[in-house]
């Protein structure tokens, strides 16, 4: 039977400046912008142990999930160092809604980009016995 197999893309409006807010991306997140503007994310060039996996979930419409976004939608980025990045994060003036912490499946922190959208940070995890500290 035909079926989905993955997400093919995130696609989100600006509510300003679209190229600022790309290069907030890039400056900040790392995301390597093509010469279209946008970001090809393959999964060879992921170097976490579960070799890629995208979540896809519908939260429920009363949920706070996405919380202090008004956004109906939250993205959730893989990221290969969550200590470095926190660190980076920091010192380009970007707040940290909360964590890092960790999970059975890895390391999760939360922030906002400048249109107000929250973005889930997440550096995989397989939960084994080397990965239960932390």
């Amino acid at each position: 039977m035909p079926h989905v197999t993955g997400i093919g893309g995130v696609f989100f409006k600006a509510k300003g400046d679209e190229k600022a807010l790309a290069a907030w991306y890039q400056d900040n997140l790392g995301i390597k912008l093509k010469p279209w503007g946008g970001a090809a994310f393959k999964w060879p060039e992921d170097t976490a142990e579960d070799k890629g996996s995208t979540a896809w979930t519908i939260a429920k419409n009363d949920s706070d999930w996405f919380s202090p976004s008004e956004s109906s939608f939250m993205i959730n980025y893989r990221v290969d160092d969550m200590a470095g990045l926190i660190e980076k994060l920091g010192k380009a003036g970007v707040k940290i809604l909360k964590g890092p912490e960790s999970h059975e499946n890895g390391k999760f922190a939360w922030i906002m980009d400048p249109d107000g959208n929250k973005i889930e940070l997440w550096e995989p995890k397989i939960w084994d016995e080397k990965n239960k500290g932390g």
